[in-house]
């Protein structure tokens, strides 16, 4: 059952939608269809990132506080999530949203690599009736990247991408305890490291999708940075 929901949902409409875009461009460059199928991801899934990405600045003009109530409950766990939990609800802020979008992006980001995996060799079972099979998918992006092999120019790219957006997105604390600064430097420095190892192992189009969204992503928190004082 959940097997069907995922090939009916997430997988066919991706394929079908990559082999689209792969008939209509002119000069067919895989590559370039890649980036256009990432913004429309993106588009579609603009209000749930949005709202991920507002909750996330709150929750970084919230560190303060929540550092003078770790220091004040220090020796009473039990009282310290407590007054955690009355922090976030006098200031409206749902600590787990955040984490929705890497809940939504999952499944994607699985479907995708099947997608690359079986498209960029022509494997191309599944097509709407509607939709041309084009019978071989040129791999090359601009003629020179094989999308198909993996990369380490790509996924050194998407390891600086991801540092670059972990960056933005991590509070300018001082006084932060040892468990925040650890999780700080995870998120900033062992993620995006953690980001290259797996991608230079894949075909080369998750990374350049991993690259195009996380770009996506910085676009938008810069937006809602700009926007943030004006509606302060």
């Amino acid at each position: 059952m959940l097997s069907t929901l995922y090939q009916d949902i997430i997988y066919r409409p991706l394929l079908n939608l990559l082999v689209f875009f792969y008939n209509i461009l002119p000069g067919h460059d895989i590559g370039l269809v890649i980036i256009l199928l990432t913004i429309v991801i993106r588009l579609i899934l603009a209000p749930s990132f949005h709202k991920s990405l507002k909750s996330q600045q709150a929750m970084n003009a919230l560190q303060p506080k929540l550092n003078e109530v770790r220091e004040k409950y220090k020796d009473d766990k039990e009282g310290q999530a407590k007054a955690m939990m009355e922090l976030y609800k006098e200031h409206k802020i749902n600590p787990l949203s955040s984490c929705l979008p890497l809940v939504i992006q999952l499944p994607i980001l699985i479907a995708l690599y099947q997608v690359f995996a079986r498209a960029l060799n022509s494997h191309l079972v599944g097509l709407y009736s509607f939709v041309q099979n084009p019978g071989t998918i040129n791999p090359k992006f601009l003629g020179l990247v094989d999308l198909s092999k993996p990369s380490l120019v790509f996924g050194i790219i998407a390891g600086l991408a991801q540092f670059w957006q972990s960056k933005m997105m991590m509070p300018k604390v001082a006084g932060q305890d040892a468990t925040t600064k650890a999780m700080s430097f995870q998120t900033t420095y062992v993620l995006p490291l953690i980001s290259v190892i797996v991608a230079i192992k894949l075909p080369a189009g998750l990374p350049l999708y991993w690259i195009v969204t996380t770009l996506f992503a910085v676009a938008q928190q810069y937006y809602i940075m700009r926007k943030q004082p004006k509606t302060a």
